[in-house]
């Protein structure tokens, strides 16, 4: 009797995966959803690495034509500004409404990317990234449309449109890689965003000379093709090709010892509630409520930690070449090059922090000091000398230790935090929580893109935005500095619990 029930409890008890062992697949999500995002990110950076040109095509120009045969206010009617300085503001708008157009996007690309097909969703996003794009840098300067009104509601689409990407790649990766090793592998691959980056820069120091709109048009056509690759190629999960099951993988062992030594049942009355708590996990695995996931354990708090650091570091993001530029009178192409090296620089912080919180076993304890080294780092860039070498080795240093914690915030612990044990009866909750911290922090990155233009023109003096960067790393620092102290303390109770084991064996050996 007990055999024939084990035999019917095994038909309703799906059986657990195979243990982590890496397949083609594996391989090719990391690199489809890495080479995506990075090229969104080329998209972003070619914008930002192109503004000081674009400050000036909008700007009022002498008629400087062989002959004139029209008067400068005839000539300059179709410019926005008087001149480049004037401009500055009006880009530190764009990026503003760019940041709140995307954290915008991203609540709502969250929730959609767990209701419906990821791969559907990523690549809609970037092929109408690509269109927007276009049309933003390309056909306005092919056709002369210098509007305002043009350029804020097209960039704003654009943030809204690429909005789509991070929750869905961050959704597609936690789908195919488990914890173990999580963030050694996520500090690898969350690297694309400066791989993008940097191939952004490249392709505007590349095409600047012929003309900014170039840049645009190759990123755009590069995009399409992206798209429509990872359309074909693409796999959002391992049922989609039967490596795996959305079930919560149990046990029919495992689930009737529980059984047994909560509620004493045996024999039958074991198989029967087997049953019931596969059948129950299997019916309840849907789509976590946006409101519920805000309450997870840990997202509040590395929400509001990342709006303050994904501030400073999409300051970098959007103002280094500018800033190389407008203060030490470099070249548009050697300042777009040379900032580049922020981005390796959050690349190695990336990668060597997923490891070390990896071998640890917590993440905020990498990330506190980290970015606590990163503050004297701030002080010492905002009164650099005119020199490249030096500039470009601190440019890297700053880039590990606020790139790096940056990278580990927004992939490996929001995978973490979009698994969580409490998450058990619902695998459809990563999404929406990549789309709630990435979100918070998207919404106190477009505060910051308002705030540096007016420090900078109320001072006049770059410095103090490197100030209000110090501040900005500090407040990072309080607000995860609870969870840094609980982790803290989980670390030494583990120290003394190992120390006590060995001491004991200690004297059961003598």
């Amino acid at each position: 009797m007990n055999s024939n029930t084990h035999d019917e409890t095994d038909a309703h008890i799906v059986q657990p995966r195979a243990k982590s062992r890496f397949t083609f697949y594996h391989l090719s999500t990391f690199l489809l959803t890495f080479i995506s995002y990075a090229m969104l990110h080329a998209a972003r950076k070619v914008f930002s690495n192109v503004k000081s040109t674009m400050a000036e095509e909008w700007s009022a120009l002498p008629n400087q034509t062989l002959n004139p045969i029209k008067p400068d206010d005839i000539w300059n009617q179709h410019r926005l500004y008087n001149s480049p300085q004037d401009a500055t503001i009006f880009l530190g708008v764009l990026d503003a409404v760019f940041m709140f157009s995307y954290s915008t996007g991203l609540f709502i690309s969250g929730i959609l990317g767990d209701r419906f097909d990821l791969r559907i969703v990523l690549c809609v996003g970037m092929i109408v990234t690509s269109l927007v794009n276009f049309l933003f840098g390309v056909l306005s300067e092919w056709l002369h449309i210098y509007s305002v009104a043009w350029y804020i509601s097209f960039w704003a689409l654009n943030g809204l449109a690429q909005s789509t990407g991070w929750p869905c790649v961050v959704a597609i990766m936690g789908n195919w890689f488990g914890k173990e090793g999580r963030g050694l592998i996520f500090g690898i691959w969350s690297a694309c965003a400066s791989v993008g980056n940097i191939f952004g820069a490249a392709l505007a120091a590349t095409f600047l000379s012929y003309g900014y709109e170039y840049a645009f048009l190759v990123c755009c056509v590069l995009l399409i093709c992206c798209a429509i690759i990872c359309f074909f190629a693409i796999v959002p999960a391992p049922e989609d090709v039967g490596l795996g099951t959305k079930a919560t993988p149990v046990t029919v062992q495992e689930t009737t010892a529980t059984a047994v030594n909560d509620d004493g049942a045996t024999g039958d009355d074991a198989s029967e509630e087997t049953e019931l708590i596969a059948r129950t996990t299997q019916s309840t695995n849907k789509p976590i409520t946006f409101w519920r996931a805000w309450l997870l354990p840990g997202v509040f708090m590395y929400s509001i930690c990342y709006a303050c650091l994904k501030l400073v570091n999409y300051s970098f993001f959007f103002w280094l070449p500018f800033y190389l530029h407008s203060k030490f009178n470099w070249q548009e192409s050697d300042a777009d090059l040379l900032s580049t090296l922020y981005d390796v620089g959050g690349i190695i912080g990336g990668i060597v922090g997923g490891l070390i919180s990896d071998l640890i076993g917590f993440r905020s304890i990498v990330v506190i000091p980290t970015l606590l080294i990163a503050i004297p780092s701030l002080f010492i860039f905002s009164g650099l000398p005119n020199d490249k070498a030096l500039n470009g080795f601190i440019m890297t240093m700053t880039g590990v230790f606020i790139g790096g914690p940056a990278n580990m915030i927004s992939a490996a612990i929001t995978a973490d935090l979009g698994r969580q044990e409490v998450l058990a009866a619902s695998d459809q909750a990563l999404s929406t929580v990549t789309g709630i911290v990435d979100g918070t922090g998207s919404f106190g990155a477009a505060i910051g893109q308002v705030l540096i233009p007016v420090i900078q023109k109320q001072w006049n003096d770059w410095r103090f935005v490197f100030y209000f960067f110090v501040l900005m790393t500090f407040v990072t620092c309080c607000c995860i500095l609870p969870l840094f102290v609980r982790e803290c303390k989980l670390v030494v109770n583990k120290i003394k619990t190992r120390f006590a084991s060995r001491r004991q064996q200690g004297y059961d050996t003598i």
